[in-house]
C-alpha cells in the first residue's frame, strides 16, 4: 500500500490489527515476515510494524528471528478447551517425558490431537537449542509433524478428514499428495513410529511413538527432535518405544481408575 493509499485507509486500529492477525493464515505458528504481513493485510510496512510492536507487547504475537508468529496469549485463552483426557495425559505422562529427556538430552514433546491439529501438552528443551514452531499449549497441523502422524494413524475418523483436506506445503519435504499421505499413515500403523523429515521446518527432524489408553486407543504421542542435518532418528527408536510402552500402561491404569471412581 502506498503512503497516499494509507492516508485514505479509514479502518480503525482494531480493524487493522485484526487484518494483521488474519494475514498469518496457515503460517500462524511458524512465522511470517513484516513485508509479507503488510502485503496480505493491505497495509503499509510502517503501520504493520507498529501494530506488531503493540501486539507483541501484549503477548498476541511473538518474534521468531526476523519474522512473527501468533503468540502464547491466544493459546492461553483457548486452554480452557482442553479436554479432561488432555489434562489427565499431561499429568500422568509428564514424568515419562522427563525420562525420555534424561535418556536423550534432546528436545522431547508430549502432544495430543485436537481436531486437525496437535496441541503440545508439554515440552522439554534439549541441550541443543532448536528453532522449532512448537511450544507448550501451541498447535500445529497434524499432517506435517511426527506426533501428528502418530495421532492420526490411531484415529480413523481424524485420518479420513486429514486425507480429504488440503495440505499446505511448508517445505519441500511436506507430504501433500493424498495417496502418498495415506501410504505414510499406513507405514506409521505398521511400524508403530512416525518420522518428520523436515516436513514442518526444513532444519527440524523428529521421531514419535503413540501412548495408548485403557481401550487401546491412541490418546497421546511422545517425540524426540533434533537438527535435521545430524539427527539419527532411528538411534532413539528403542528408548522411545520403551518409554511409550511404560507410559501407555500408566495411562491405561489412570483411565480405568477414573472410570471406576465415576
Amino acid at each position: 500500500m502506498s503512503t497516499t493509499d494509507s492516508s485514505r485507509d479509514e479502518r480503525s486500529a482494531v480493524d487493522k490489527a485484526i487484518s494483521v492477525m488474519r494475514a498469518f493464515g496457515e503460517e500462524a505458528h511458524v512465522g511470517v515476515g513484516v513485508s509479507e504481513l503488510a502485503r496480505r493485510a493491505d497495509l503499509s510496512k510502517s503501520t504493520t510494524f507498529r501494530l506488531l510492536a503493540t501486539l507483541e507487547s501484549n503477548g498476541v504475537v511473538e518474534r521468531v528471528g526476523t519474522a512473527y508468529r501468533l503468540g502464547a496469549l491466544l493459546d492461553d485463552l483457548s486452554a480452557s478447551k482442553d479436554s479432561p483426557l488432555h489434562d489427565l495425559a499431561r499429568d500422568a505422562l509428564t514424568p515419562f517425558l522427563a525420562e525420555l529427556y534424561e535418556a536423550t538430552h534432546l528436545t522431547v514433546q508430549l502432544a495430543a490431537l485436537r481436531g486437525s491439529h496437535v496441541i503440545y501438552l508439554n515440552k522439554l528443551e534439549g541441550h541443543q537449542r532448536l528453532r522449532s514452531p512448537s511450544r507448550i499449549g501451541g498447535r500445529m497441523p497434524a499432517y506435517c509433524t511426527a506426533v501428528g502422524k502418530v495421532l492420526l494413524a490411531g484415529d480413523g475418523v481424524a485420518a479420513e478428514q486429514a486425507l480429504r483436506s488440503p495440505r499446505h506445503r511448508w517445505t519441500a519435504n511436506t507430504i501433500v499428495d493424498e495417496d502418498a499421505f495415506a501410504d505414510e499413515l499406513d507405514r506409521v500403523r505398521s511400524n508403530g513410529l512416525a518420522l518428520d523429515r523436515g516436513e514442518s521446518l526444513e532444519t527440524l527432524a523428529c521421531i514419535a511413538a503413540p501412548v495408548r489408553g485403557a481401550n487401546g486407543q491412541v490418546v497421546a504421542a511422545l517425540s524426540v527432535s533434533g537438527d535435521a542435518a545430524t539427527f539419527p532418528a532411528l538411534r532413539y527408536e528403542r528408548v522411545l518405544r520403551s518409554v511409550a510402552y511404560s507410559a501407555s500402561r500408566v495411562m491405561s491404569a489412570q483411565q480405568r481408575s477414573r472410570t471406576a471412581a465415576a
